[in-house]
């Protein structure tokens, strides 16, 4: 009988979701070692919690079911509980990862991470710092995409995870470094079918259609921006999340439109484009069509009603210096942005956005 480390969180275990997933693997013959512990921005505490458990239960195959933290501690923990002898210090950046990992299935209950795709995963240190794992042993073997485990999302949740996706798709087609013909077509074809099914999917919860639509636009656009990594807005939004606790994709939505209008002197003619894609402009100059794009996104946000300032979070004026501290430090995702930006720049757009 193979056993298998069902990685997830408290939350999903209390909604009842799970009981019909582990009878189905039950019942096919499966072991299930159950690790609920998971928890937003999770820290490096709870993943080796995670590996522990797999451990003592000698599992043979390590299976995600959540949003991206619970995606993320699956690909790790499979890391960890696979050939490699090596610290988890010395996984940090890209292309560290030594040995090979146990088998890996991922199934996403959030339309938004793209983590399910993606050989990247992101763990919280000292409380409050985010570090990536980006290597080739975070694809999974499998991925399961079932709109039915979405249905029951939140509005809120929904439109988090939601803009979390369109700004993978934004990012990956504007990225400055290894943009590609590739990366360009999983972008834009996410990017349409996110910004044509967002506003149902949270208006209308139970909205199959709307609901896979938002379910394939963001896998496509977590392989985009696996082909065209991120830029300036998961920077930015990284230190939110790790000091405040706000979800990612909120994280994200928060700092877009900012981010975007900095990034126009080099960018506007890709986000003309982006808008012509989504059927939102109507000619005029580049610039005019950009700005045109952005709006519609802000409205978009306006739409599925998320908070729209920092202050509205709970962030505080006086950690804004702190939080660009640490933003300036995500040269991994930063490289990547069509604009290099200064810490002065930097602390401007905070500011923007409080």
């Amino acid at each position: 009988m193979a056993s298998v480390l069902l990685v997830t969180d408290r939350g999903l275990a209390r909604s009842g979701l799970l009981e019909p997933v582990v009878a189905s693997l039950s019942a096919a013959g499966l072991k299930i070692t159950l690790f609920d512990g998971v928890v937003a921005d999770p820290p490096e505490a709870v993943l080796l919690e995670c590996v522990a458990v797999g451990r003592e239960a000698a599992v043979e195959l390590v299976l995600g079911l959540g949003g991206g933290s619970s995606l993320d501690v699956a690909k790790m923990a499979a890391v960890l509980l696979g050939t490699t002898h090596q610290p988890l210090a010395d996984m940090y950046g890209v292309d560290r990862v030594e040995g090979r990992r146990l088998p890996l299935v991922q199934v996403p209950t959030t339309s938004g991470t793209g983590s399910e795709v993606t050989n990247v995963a992101v763990i919280t240190l000292d409380g409050t710092r985010k570090s990536g794992v980006v290597a080739s042993q975070l694809f999974a073997d499998y991925v399961l995409l079932d709109a039915e485990l979405t249905r029951g999302l939140p509005p809120l949740q929904t439109a988090a995870t939601g803009l979390d996706a369109m700004v993978h798709a934004i990012e990956a087609y504007t990225g400055k470094r290894r943009k590609n013909p590739v990366s360009d077509h999983l972008a834009r074809s996410a990017l349409r079918l996110l910004g044509r099914n967002l506003v149902t999917a949270c208006r209308e919860p139970e909205n199959r259609p709307a609901r896979e639509a938002m379910l394939l636009g963001a896998m496509l656009a977590g392989q985009a921006f696996s082909n065209s990594p991120v830029g300036l807005v998961h920077g930015m939004a990284y230190p939110l999340g790790g000091y405040f606790h706000v979800p990612h994709g909120l994280s994200n939505a928060l700092m877009l439109a900012h981010v975007l209008r900095f990034n126009m002197r080099e960018a506007a003619g890709l986000y003309a484009e982006l808008g012509d894609d989504l059927g939102v402009t109507q000619g005029g100059t580049p610039a005019e069509k950009a700005e045109t794009f952005i709006r519609f996104m802000e409205n978009l946000m306006d739409e599925s009603g998320l908070p729209r300032r920092l202050r509205d979070v709970g962030v505080t004026e006086d950690s804004l210096p702190s939080l660009v501290a640490d933003a300036i430090t995500q040269t991994r995702v930063l490289v990547n942005n069509p604009v290099l930006i200064t810490e002065n720049e930097m602390i401007g757009l905070y500011r923007q956005a409080f």
